[in-house]
C-alpha cells in the first residue's frame, strides 16, 4: 500500500522534510541561544554598579565602547568647534533636539559632545552657544549610533547644519578631520550658565544587554521555528495518509468515474471491470428461448 512512497513525486516530499525539520530546529535553537544570552547579560548588567556612579577615566581609556564601558564616564580636554543640531529626539515625551558639538582634543581628533536637548524644532530655536576656549568635559560614554537606534533619521535631506545620525561615519563626511568613533552625553547643565536652558540627555543602556522587546521577539521567533518544524512533520503524514486511502479506494473499486489514482491511471479500469462483472451477471439473468415460449404458451 505505501510503495507510493517510492515514486519520484514522493521522493521530492520526502527530500523536502527531511532538509526542512533540522533547519527549521537548528533556526529555533540558535533563536532561543540569542535569547538566554540576552539574559545572560541582563543578570550581568543588574549585578555590576551603575556605571555613570564609577570614577571617570580618560577617554582613550575606555575605547573601543562595548557593553563594559558604555556608559562610564569619560574625561577630555580640548576645544569646541563645529556644531551640529539632531533633530526628532524625544525627552520626557515632548519632542526636541539634540545640540551636539565637537570638542577638537589635542591630538586633533574630535569627540561629538551631546550639550543637551531643547524642545521644538531644530532651527528655529536658539541655540546657547558652546564655551569659548580649552574646556574639560565629562560625559558619560556612548558606542556611535546605527540605523536601529531609537530616534536615528535615515531618511537624508536634512537642512545644513543638521545630523540625522550620532556616528564617526555620519560626521566624517561633514568635517574635515578625524572623529572618534563614539561620544559622550553631559550629565548636567555646563558650568556658568551657557546651556542652562538646555535638559541634560540621559545615557542610554547598549544594545542587546536587556530585556527589551528585541530579547522577546527572540522567544518569539524561538516558538514560530519550533511550530513550523511541527507543520511540516504534520503536513508530510497527512499527505501520507490520503495517499494510503486513495490507493486503497481504488484497490476496493471505489474512486468516481474519471478521478486519477495516485500512480496516474484513470478509474475508468475498475469501472470496466465493475461493468464486466455486471454484464456477466446480467447474461446469466437473461431467461433461455425455451423457457420464454413455454411461458408465452400458457
Amino acid at each position: 500500500m505505501y510503495r507510493f512512497l517510492l515514486t519520484p513525486r514522493w521522493w521530492g516530499i520526502n527530500l523536502f522534510v527531511v532538509l526542512a525539520i533540522p533547519f527549521c530546529v537548528f533556526m529555533g535553537t540558535w533563536q532561543l541561544g540569542r535569547f538566554e544570552d540576552r539574559v545572560q547579560s541582563h543578570e550581568q548588567a543588574t549585578k555590576q554598579p551603575d556605571p555613570s556612579t564609577r570614577a571617570a577615566k580618560p577617554l582613550d581609556e575606555l575605547l573601543p565602547v562595548d557593553k563594559v564601558t558604555s556608559g562610564r564616564p569619560a574625561v577630555a580636554t580640548g576645544t569646541y568647534a563645529d556644531q551640529f543640531l539632531v533633530p526628532g529626539r524625544e525627552l520626557d515625551d515632548r519632542r526636541g533636539f539634540y545640540v551636539l558639538s565637537l570638542l577638537r582634543t589635542d591630538g586633533g581628533k574630535a569627540l561629538p559632545v551631546v550639550r543637551g536637548w531643547l524642545p521644538g524644532t531644530a532651527g528655529s530655536v536658539p541655540v546657547p552657544a558652546a564655551p569659548q576656549g580649552e574646556v574639560t568635559v565629562t560625559g558619560d560614554l556612548q558606542a556611535s549610533e546605527n540605523i536601529h537606534s531609537d530616534g536615528v533619521d535615515t531618511r537624508g535631506g536634512l537642512p545644513a547644519g543638521q545630523l540625522g545620525m550620532i556616528s564617526a561615519a555620519s560626521l566624517v563626511n561633514l568635517v574635515d578631520y578625524d572623529v572618534y568613533d563614539a561620544w559622550v552625553t553631559l550629565p548636567e547643565a555646563e558650568a556658568g550658565g551657557t546651556g542652562g536652558a538646555m535638559k541634560p540627555v540621559p545615557a542610554a543602556a547598549p544594545q542587546g544587554s536587556g530585556l527589551d522587546l528585541k530579547a522577546f521577539q527572540n522567544l518569539g521567533y524561538t516558538g514560530e521555528w519550533f511550530v513550523f518544524a511541527g507543520f511540516v512533520l504534520f503536513m508530510w503524514f497527512r499527505l501520507v495518509r490520503r495517499e494510503a486511502e486513495a490507493v486503497r479506494d481504488v484497490a476496493l473499486g471505489l474512486v468516481p468515474e474519471g478521478e486519477e489514482t495516485p500512480e496516474g491511471e484513470g478509474a475508468g479500469a475498475g469501472v470496466a471491470a465493475d461493468s464486466g462483472v455486471a454484464g456477466a451477471e446480467g447474461a446469466t439473468a437473461v431467461p433461455a428461448p425455451e423457457t420464454t415460449k413455454a411461458a408465452q404458451g400458457s
